[in-house]
């Protein structure tokens, strides 16, 4: 009988310790999602255009293709000019980090400062799901918290900043 116990013990001891806990990966998708959303914005502070390009979300990158060529649209003719760029051509300049995501990235960054974010907020989970997942930034000055929204894509975290900053449309 006192062997039959042990053996027992032995097997639900065994089965705990090899049985990776809910819990556990739980904690490897809030870190993946942190390390995601912190490496954003360290890349907005060092320029890395390409690389912050990587960190968006689907959405955030079509978001920003659309208003980018509306704009480049809009320019273009109130010159007279037509029109040189595609959307495509458009894409790929912000994945390379060419002369337009520099325009576009320097522009952002002269209204808002990432340092804000990483140095100067306290940052808190929000609500954690399989494909979306909500963090708290709170500025030290402020009332309410940033809630930053996140999407798994691809097996990543990627930041939906036009997702968490855009107004809806009307």
């Amino acid at each position: 009988m006192k062997k039959l116990c042990i053996l027992i013990f032995l097997i639900i001891a065994f089965l705990t310790l090899a049985i990776p806990s809910k819990g556990a990966d739980n904690n490897k998708e809030v870190d993946s999602m942190l390390v995601s959303a912190e490496s954003f914005f360290k890349m907005m502070k060092e320029r890395n255009y390409a690389r912050i390009w990587l960190l968006l979300s689907h959405a955030s990158q079509n978001s920003i293709i659309d208003d980018t060529y509306k704009n480049i649209m809009y320019h273009f003719k109130a010159k007279g000019k037509e029109v040189t760029y595609s959307k495509g051509e458009i894409r790929n300049n912000f994945i390379t980090g060419g002369t337009i995501a520099q325009a576009y990235w320097d522009s952002y960054l002269t209204v808002f400062n990432p340092d804000m974010v990483l140095e100067y907020s306290k940052w808190e989970i929000g609500k954690v799901g399989k494909e979306r997942a909500q963090i708290n930034i709170i500025y030290r000055k402020a009332e309410r918290p940033a809630v930053i929204q996140m999407y798994k894509e691809d097996n990543v975290w990627k930041v939906g900043l036009t997702e968490t900053f855009r107004s809806p449309k009307r």
